[in-house]
């Protein structure tokens, strides 16, 4: 779905310039670029880790059968540590986005 993949592609570019990342890249694990690509520019580039930050709200197959087998390989061709983080699911800013949210929505329309 190109609108999504372009929202996912927006906010990496965002957290890349907030965390001042020198290298990055966008990737996806079933659209193009793959994560195989991008760890190939990135090491390219002189990247010695890679860290991967996915863009998963909870711990879906994806994250615990997908992930682990394709970082497992790529950090063994590249001869690189590559670490994944766990997903969006826990982190405390989700609650805070959730209220946001809804007192954007009160803001329109009045209380819910």
């Amino acid at each position: 779905m190109p609108s999504a993949n372009e929202a996912v592609r927006t906010i990496s570019s965002r957290a890349a310039q907030e965390g001042a990342w020198d290298l990055f890249e966008t990737a996806f694990l079933e659209a193009s670029p793959h994560l195989a690509e991008a760890v190939a520019r990135l090491t390219a580039a002189g990247a010695e880790e890679v860290l991967v930050l996915p863009y998963f709200l909870t711990l879906g197959i994806h994250l615990q059968r997908d992930l682990p087998v394709l970082v497992k390989s790529l950090s063994q061709q590249y001869g690189i540590p590559i670490r994944v983080s766990g997903p969006l699911d826990g982190h405390p800013e989700l609650s805070r986005i959730l209220v946001a949210r809804a007192a954007d929505l009160m803001k329109v329309r009045g209380p819910v």
